[in-house]
């Protein structure tokens, strides 16, 4: 059994590109807070990277940014691959299957944008 379930923000805006074929994929690292503080009584977390496709990449790229929590369901995937000096690598990345919102993102006015509220502006949920 492969499944990762992770709960964290954006470390960074998410990237979206496309394969040659015309697929979209996209990626973004989250941050995990530890469930446990260091020796010096602060929590760590860590930089987990994830891959997104199709669809669910396009609607990521659209609506999240830096700092929004999310659930992110998949699972665990290594790859190998050679860096530009020739030594084979290892990445470690979750592919997701869902992505879920935990938070509201703020409108431009600055006011929480609840995407499940009737505010005439044609919003569906994410």
């Amino acid at each position: 059994m492969n499944h990762v379930v992770l709960i964290g923000r954006l470390v960074r805006d998410p990237e979206l590109r496309y394969t040659p074929q015309g697929v979209a994929v996209g990626s973004f690292t989250l941050a995990v807070d530890r469930p446990f503080t260091n020796s010096q009584g602060e929590r760590e977390a860590d930089f987990i990277d994830v891959v997104v496709w199709r669809k669910l990449a396009e609607t990521i790229a659209q609506h999240l940014q830096k700092g929004r929590l999310v659930a992110v369901q998949g699972r665990l995937q290594i790859r190998s691959y050679e860096d530009r000096d020739g030594n084979r690598r290892k990445a470690a990345e979750v592919v997701a299957h869902e992505v879920r919102f935990l938070d509201y993102r703020k409108r431009e006015d600055g006011d929480d944008y609840d995407p499940f509220a009737d505010d005439g502006e044609g919003s569906v949920p994410f």
